[in-house]
């Protein structure tokens, strides 16, 4: 007999070999049929994995994100089986499951076009009444080569062989007559899926390399009820309506040149005064923390790089210009501030009491994004960060960390972008050493120290194991677009390497030389992404104190036009960003077009107002808010701005 502790406490026993699924059905009916997928020991399993020792068992449904993603992972093979189904000659390559479903690219010379993705949905949903099983089994590397080769799938092929050098078994999921090579986990059968929407099909190269060749990628989503599929088709229309792409553009925040190329936005005065607010808003948040303001070049020698090790670890990611292999000094525009912001740390000895060093900046880097990730505003190969860098003593990380995250904290909440964040604690892949610099026991040691700040913190975190910098481990802030992809937004490192690869020293209170620590962090992250989530958070209406234009003055004829001019004025000079529509057209028009730029407040002057020295205040919020003073309505709007209200409240 094995004991089971079950999900809040409970301790059940069973006989040692138990699968997860009847763990399940012993806990009743409704449980196993919305059961999803397990966590033994927080490893995620299939339901059919026998439980063979005393463990800690969760049992996964739909609502659970691991639940959820092994939904999705079952529906992009029922996919890629509908395909293979209608299109022989189609090979396959990755179907994993997404943020907000599934996706499987696909080499096939029949290009697929909207009669194509309803006939493969049709066959999908054909699959998934057949209510085939689901099952797992694992070969030797040459017997999945094997067995690939037959059935004439090249990009398996060319995965197995990636692995099975390592001696790895290889495993492989089936449902009915349909194989693929896969690592799991899946549902116990295709029964489960009840409702299914393939949502477009797009170009993807083969692992996102251009020079490979271009596959067809058909996206999907999937659902155990037919009504929650139709209510996530509600939520993507109003995605679409609030989509930073649309919105951005109609309003004239940014927009794109094609000639100028893919991941190079460009600014347009609506949303580079939005930007610039933010910096602003950032530069001197951080300096009322104790942040000192640097300002570094965008580019330099490969040997910055090489002492930091990005030129080894992270140069296909990097804008290089010239070559040093054919005798040519090389250069690279720079992906990020660190090694650059480390000079003024290096600049003379430092004593243990000039640390903590926070050195903040305002950079513009540059990563060469594969073209296939580009989107709008959020992924982009130019762009503009809030970077800094601590430098600390032992005794002092745990306190700078936690003040890293309440900076990060206190702008979500000024932003209003605070509702949908969770945090990741990214972490070294022990399996891949050669992409991380130090020793294991270095990295064990650190991620350990970082575990416990996060603990004493109190912060509800998942662990990823692959993702963290090659010099050390990290806490990213993500947070969900308006289409529920999650992107990190807010970044803090623990760097227990580049100090002493640049000889980073201060003289310790007992007078020995030592490197400190330091803590590589972002307080808003990327200005770009930060302006896309803003648009698609408030769709386009921004509060008060971000909007380009916070005011806009319409009279109603050319009589009003001196007073008008007289109010615009007197708002300008107390700093408020104002406009005027003179334009010879009925107010209703403006008032309209005012509304669909999405302008906070509009101020109508007519012969009362003009005669009484007021104005008719229309508000973007809450309309018709009637007559005041100039000078009263200058005081409503400075108190909003001041106090930075989201409109949230």
């Amino acid at each position: 007999m094995i004991n089971v502790t079950l999900k809040g406490g409970t301790v059940k026993q069973y006989e040692d070999g138990i699968t997860v699924a009847d763990i399940a059905k012993d806990l009743g009916m409704g449980l196993y049929k919305s059961a999803c997928a397990s966590k033994i020991n927080g490893v995620v399993c299939d339901l059919r994995t026998a439980v063979d020792r005393d463990s800690e068992v969760e049992i996964l449904t739909f609502e659970h994100a691991d639940g959820k993603k092994t939904f999705w992972h079952t529906a992009s093979h029922i996919l890629a089986q509908a395909v293979k189904r209608l299109y022989p000659d189609a090979k396959l390559a990755i179907g994993p499951a997404v943020d907000n479903g599934f996706y499987y690219d696909i080499d096939s010379d029949h290009p697929f076009i909207q009669d194509d993705l309803t006939r493969i949905e049709a066959e999908m949903k054909k699959i998934a009444k057949e209510g085939l099983e689901i099952t797992r089994f694992e070969l030797s590397g040459d017997e999945a080569i094997a067995l690939m080769e037959q059935k004439g799938e090249d990009y398996k092929v060319e995965l197995i062989k990636e692995h099975s050098y390592k001696g790895e078994a290889i495993s492989f999921y089936q449902q009915g007559d349909f194989v693929d090579l896969c690592a799991g986990p899946h549902l116990l059968s295709t029964a489960a899926v009840k409702a299914i929407k393939l949502t477009q099909c797009t170009g993807a190269y083969w692992r996102g390399d251009s020079n490979n060749k271009m596959l067809q990628r058909v996206y999907g989503v999937a659902f155990p009820k037919a009504s929650e599929l139709e209510q996530h088709l509600s939520m993507l229309e109003e995605a679409k309506k609030r989509d930073h792409n649309k919105i951005g553009r109609e309003l004239e925040f940014f927009t794109t040149v094609d000639y100028i190329g893919q991941g190079l936005p460009i600014l347009m005065p609506k949303g580079a005064r939005v930007v610039q607010l933010l910096q602003r808003f950032v530069e001197d948040e951080e300096q009322k923390r104790g942040y000192l303001l640097t300002k570094t070049p965008l580019l330099a020698k490969s040997d910055l790089y090489k002492i930091s090790g990005h030129w080894d670890h992270y140069r296909e990611g990097m804008f290089v210009l010239g070559d040093d292999e054919d005798g040519k000094e090389a250069f690279a525009l720079r992906p990020m501030t660190c090694p650059f912001q480390f000079q003024v740390y290096l600049s003379r000895m430092r004593s243990y009491r000039e640390l903590p060093m926070r050195l903040g900046e305002t950079s513009t880097l540059f990563r060469n994004e594969a073209s296939g990730e580009m989107h709008g505003l959020i992924r982009v190969r130019q762009f503009t960060i809030s970077e800094g860098h601590i430098a600390c003593r032992p005794d002092q990380l745990e306190e700078e960390f936690k003040g890293c995250i309440d900076l990060a904290n206190f702008m979500l909440k000024t932003l209003g972008l605070d509702d949908d964040v969770s945090y990741r604690f990214s972490k070294w892949d022990e399996n891949d050493k050669e992409k991380y610099i130090g020793s294991p026991e270095e990295w064990e040691s650190v991620q350990n120290l970082m575990r416990d700040i996060l603990n004493h913190l109190d912060i509800d975190y998942e662990e990823v194991d692959g993702e963290a910098a090659f010099y050390g481990p990290k806490l990213d802030i993500q947070i969900k677009n308006v289409h529920g992809k999650e992107d990190t937004l807010i970044t803090i490192q623990i760097d227990f390497q580049l100090a002493a690869r640049f000889g980073m020293e201060y003289i310790d209170a007992d007078g020995q030389k030592k490197n400190p620590y330091v803590i590589h962090r972002t307080s808003i992250g990327c200005y770009e992404r930060t302006l896309a989530l803003l648009i698609e958070k408030y769709a386009g209406a921004l509060p008060t104190w971000l909007s380009p234009v916070q005011t806009i003055i319409l009279p109603i004829g050319e009589r009003q036009h001196e007073f008008a001019r007289e109010v615009q004025q007197k708002l300008a000079a107390q700093g408020l960003r104002v406009e005027m529509d003179d334009r010879n057209e009925k107010i209703g028009y403006k008032i309209r077009e005012a509304q669909l730029e999405k302008i906070p407040y509009m101020l109508v002057i007519g012969d009362k107002e003009m005669e009484s020295a007021a104005v008719a205040v229309r508000s973007r919020k809450n309309g018709d808010m009637g007559q005041l003073s100039t000078d009263d309505f200058i005081e409503m709007i400075k108190t909003e701005v001041e106090n930075k209200a989201t409109g949230l409240e």
